[in-house]
C-alpha cells in the first residue's frame, strides 16, 4: 500500500496485548480481580509476544523509517515465510534487527529499557478505552474503527482489497459485523 499510496497514507502502529486481554477476560469469566498487568512482568521473556512488542519499541527509537522495515520483517518472520520466529526470545529478534539495518547494540540495550514497557501498557489501556478488543483493529481518521480477520492477497488484487475494506470499514457506520462460514475460508483465499 506504502508504494502506491507513498506519504499520503499513514500507518501510526500501537501495542495491543493479547496476552493481557486474555488475563482480563479469564478472571472477568471467574468472577476473580488482580490488578496485573503484562508490561509490568520484568521477566519478558517469559510472556508469550510481550518482548517482541518491546523490541518495536526499540526499533520505533532508531527512526520511522527502521521501525517500518523492522516492523514488517517481524510481521513477515511470524506469519509468512518457513518458520516462525519466536516473539519470546532476543537473539532472532536482535538478528532480524540487524538484517534491517538497526543498531544492534543499541536495540539490545534498549530492550532492557523499563520505559518501552511503559509505551505498550498506554498503548493498550488507550485501545481497551476505545473498545479495542484484537489484532489488526484499524482506527481510521473519523474515529471509526474495525477489527480485520484476513490472509494476504495476491499482488494484483492487494490494491483492490484494501479498497474495499478501508470504503466498509471507515465510511459505513451501519455495517456492525461482517462473518464468513468457517472453516473452511472463503473459496480461493487460501489457493
Amino acid at each position: 500500500m506504502k508504494s502506491v499510496y507513498g506519504d499520503d497514507l499513514e500507518l501510526n502502529w500501537k501495542n495491543y496485548s493479547l496476552e493481557q486481554n486474555n488475563f482480563s477476560l479469564k478472571q472477568k469469566a471467574d468472577g476473580t480481580e488482580s490488578d496485573w498487568k503484562v508490561w509490568e512482568d520484568e521477566e519478558i521473556g517469559e510472556r508469550r509476544s510481550l518482548m517482541s512488542q518491546v523490541a518495536a519499541e526499540a526499533a520505533r527509537r532508531q527512526g520511522p523509517e527502521l521501525f517500518d522495515k523492522f516492523h514488517l520483517a517481524l510481521l513477515t518472520a511470524r506469519h509468512g515465510g518457513e518458520g516462525r520466529i519466536a516473539l519470546n526470545e532476543e537473539d532472532p529478534l536482535v538478528e532480524l534487527a540487524q538484517q534491517v539495518g538497526l543498531d544492534a547494540a543499541r536495540f539490545r540495550e534498549d530492550l532492557r529499557d523499563p520505559e518501552l514497557r511503559k509505551v505498550i501498557g498506554s498503548h493498550h489501556e488507550e485501545a481497551v478505552e476505545q473498545g479495542i478488543f484484537g489484532t489488526p483493529t484499524f482506527v481510521f481518521e473519523n474515529g471509526n474503527a474495525a477489527f480485520i480477520k484476513a490472509f494476504i492477497p495476491p499482488q494484483d488484487d492487494a490494491m483492490a482489497e484494501w479498497g474495499h475494506f478501508v470504503a466498509i470499514a471507515s465510511k459505513r457506520n451501519y455495517i456492525g459485523e461482517i462473518k464468513r462460514p468457517q472453516p473452511p475460508w472463503p473459496k480461493g483465499a487460501m489457493g
